[in-house]
């Protein structure tokens, strides 16, 4: 089964001598996520205020540049893993949230048919 570790980050917060340590950690953990083939995707995040919102409203595209809404928090980075069982999947959820010294999402994808 697939599954998504979302970090999420203050939006406020100001990067720190700790907070590139919590990467290293990450990036450790990404290795060591490859070489046993469980890591599908991993990626980082730029901030919000270089997201957009694209919809389409009357047959008309319209962009709306970031940042959006008034949460704390945004997404900063997630994990896609392949495991055997959702136990194995809060294991390696338990461990992102570890390393990055704050919680984590953990969300299970939809079975395609």
């Amino acid at each position: 089964m697939k599954y998504v570790v979302m970090i999420f980050r203050s939006i406020d917060r100001t990067w720190t001598d700790e907070d590139q340590q919590a990467l290293g950690r990450l990036m450790r953990l990404e290795s060591e996520l490859a070489a046993s083939g469980e890591l599908v995707s991993s990626e980082g995040l730029l901030p919000p205020e270089e997201g957009r919102i694209v919809q389409i409203r009357d047959g008309a595209q319209v962009v709306t540049d970031g940042p959006f809404g008034k949460a704390k928090e945004q997404l900063a980075g997630f994990y896609l893993v392949d495991v055997t069982d959702d136990a194995h999947a809060q294991a390696i959820a338990a461990r992102v949230s570890a390393a990055v010294g704050d919680r984590v999402e953990l969300r299970g994808t939809l079975v395609s048919a």
